[in-house]
């Protein structure tokens, strides 16, 4: 079992290198992988050198840790809610970002100091955390149904108090709210890109620590209460990991969906669902699958861009639906 656990490591691994290297090399300027490499050993100083490693490195950097870090995030709520079709926007927390960034732009905090929009995105996911903690954690104990029920009606509010601020905005607000809402890895702060990846590997290790109460919880609560795993602080620390995570994530990129739903649920069929496994894999092919889509959202309109928001939506749900489709055709 183990040594098929490396191998799946291992593969996704490599994967993971090949399409980076895949990424720096196409784009409106077309750089060869001789190149690429070449370019690692050389001095800044030539345009090539400018588009790899300012403007195409970037963004795969943080298409890795966001991508992995949606999918982990995933992984961890349809562990603890142990049903499949519940992912990281459920719960209301992108809702809470998205109107805390909209209200920014409206506000026109955004034009004096741009760091405010990530920070704003951030304290809205906060918000809602701390909301859902205050109504769902009463004695000591997790109402995961109450939970799930509070983040999907704080989704539907932030949403509709998002359309609001549309509706009643300037033509220059609108522009920034919508493109900041489909999603974008153009992110060009370092100390930003750097905190995202730091903030997803820590959490990604935190998160090995209760891979085995994962596993327990798919027995049933009571279950994993006889095996003794304290179920209810459990349940508090995934709810703040999968928070921070998403926070995280669509504070600096926007919303992004699908990739907590659709990976999560693609590699448990690949690798089954022993979460000492799942949890990496995971991971690691949120980040493959991410930064194929913003490869193609950057390409196949170039010079133009799409936003990447909209190419995992459309590629993801294609997945999810043929994966489902194709599992009730088998059970046939």
């Amino acid at each position: 079992m183990k040594v098929n656990w490396v191998l799946w490591l291992l593969i996704l691994s490599v994967a993971l290198c090949l399409v980076m290297l895949f990424s720096l090399s196409v784009g409106a300027a077309p750089i060869s992988f001789q190149k690429i490499i070449n370019l690692f050993f050389q001095g800044p100083g030539t345009s090539d050198y400018s588009i790899v490693f300012d403007i195409r490195l970037p963004r795969i950097i943080l298409g890795f840790a966001i991508g992995g870090s949606l999918s982990l995030a995933g992984v961890i709520l349809q562990g603890m809610f142990r049903n499949p079709l519940v992912e990281p926007y459920t719960l209301g927390i992108s809702g809470g970002a998205s109107l805390g960034v909209s209200l920014n732009i409206v506000l026109g905090f955004a034009a004096i100091n741009r760091m405010s929009l990530p920070l704003s995105g951030f304290l809205g996911a906060m918000l809602v955390i701390g909301f859902l903690y205050l109504t769902s954690f009463r004695k000591g104990m997790v109402n995961l149904q109450g939970l799930l029920l509070n983040g999907v009606m704080v989704s539907f509010i932030s949403s509709s108090l998002v359309m609001l601020l549309l509706s009643l905005t300037s033509s220059d607000s609108l522009q920034g709210i919508i493109f900041w809402i489909m999603g974008s890895l153009g992110e060009s702060d370092t100390l930003l890109i750097k905190g995202m990846v730091i903030v997803s590997l820590l959490l990604l290790a935190l998160s090995y620590l209760f891979c085995l109460h994962l596993n327990a919880f798919v027995l049933g609560e009571e279950e994993a209460l006889h095996l003794g795993i304290p179920v209810e602080r459990t349940k508090k620390i995934l709810f703040l990991i999968s928070g921070i995570l998403v926070g995280f994530c669509v504070s600096v990129a926007g919303v992004i969906g699908f990739i907590g739903l659709v990976v999560p649920h693609f590699m448990r069929k690949v690798v089954g669902h022993d979460h000492r496994i799942l949890l990496g894999s995971s991971f690691l092919a949120g980040s493959i699958f991410l930064i194929l889509c913003d490869t193609i959202a950057r390409t196949v309109i170039a010079p133009l861009e799409l936003p990447v928001g909209v190419i995992t939506g459309i590629v993801g749900g294609s997945i999810f639906v043929y994966t489902l489709t194709k599992g009730k055709m088998n059970h046939a």
